[in-house]
């Protein structure tokens, strides 16, 4: 990267160093819509599955960002579901705990935890000033039927306090086989409280997914609000002459085809958004 033109910021401070940014997919953007639609008309959970490594993780955060821009008052969780040799009561609410900032998550018998959950999702909804709180609760088919019920007692707790309690189970497609064993087993008060509605998330699967990502780092500012988007930042001169990354974007589709093909990968292509994030991330250090 030349720096024989100025920039606003020290180059070691941009996102793209510090890897402190997130930008739209096709995905996300469906994700972002499944997420306005349960909170308008009221659909309490949903199930967002798909392959691992596509960017679920990512695309949670982004979602996250976007709702706090567009709904400012609504208070948002994002829960880590860790994977325990055995499903116990205490540390399932020690997660949740965590995930809402307690500051002691292990403390307490697990009645206590349960207690002090509801308590502090109850105090976020006062201080925001809303009774919807959003909870993404990521890696989520590796819960069990038991602590899908305790999640449900939750719901119907905050629910008898007027506290509207958005669940979001995000995972892998092993999600979408739970509900069905749910609703095959009768447990109809599971899946319709927690797994009403339900989306299949991807990765870039085509040139025009990738030209989606690319037109983020050409329309995306830093800092916010400056004529320096992120590729004018890197590439000033080529920028002002006409120059956008997303002309680049049919050209690495079609490198990761070949790739896919050379390596005789089974099925279609489909792109975590790592790798997207990898391209360019290259190409600004060049």
């Amino acid at each position: 990267m030349s720096l024989k033109i100025p920039r606003p910021v020290d180059p070691s401070l941009h996102p793209l160093v510090t890897g402190n940014y997130r930008l739209a997919t096709p995905a996300i953007e469906v994700f972002y819509e499944l997420v306005t639609r349960c909170l308008r008309y009221r659909i309490m959970g949903a199930l967002i599955y798909g392959p691992s490594r596509v960017g679920k993780t990512r695309a949670i955060e982004y979602v996250r960002l976007l709702l706090a821009r567009q709904y400012p008052k609504i208070t948002t969780y994002h829960a880590q579901c860790e994977h325990k040799p055995r499903h116990a009561e205490g540390p399932f609410f020690a997660t949740l705990l965590e995930a809402v900032g307690d500051h002691a998550p292990n403390a307490g018998t697990s009645s206590a935890k349960r207690s002090r959950l509801s308590l502090r999702i109850r105090e976020a909804a006062a201080r925001s000033g809303s009774n919807a709180v959003l909870m993404f609760l990521d890696e989520a088919q590796r819960f069990n039927e038991n602590e899908y019920e305790w999640l449900r007692d939750v719901h119907d707790v905050l629910d008898r306090q007027q506290i509207k309690l958005f669940t979001f189970l995000v995972g892998q497609e092993e999600l979408l086989a739970q509900k069905t064993a749910l609703q095959l087993a009768g447990k109809t008060q599971i899946v319709a409280r927690l797994m009403v509605d339900e989306l299949a998330f991807y990765g870039i699967r085509n040139a025009q997914d990738v030209a989606t990502c690319l037109n983020g780092y050409d329309q995306t500012a830093y800092p916010e609000g400056t004529p320096w988007s992120f590729t004018r930042f890197y590439v000033p001169e080529a920028f002002d002459a006409g120059y956008r990354l997303v002309s680049d974007a049919r050209q690495l589709w079609q490198t990761f085809e070949a790739a896919h093909h050379k390596a005789s990968l089974p099925g279609n292509l489909d792109l975590p958004m790592i790798r997207i994030l990898k391209y360019v991330s290259d190409k600004s250090h060049v």
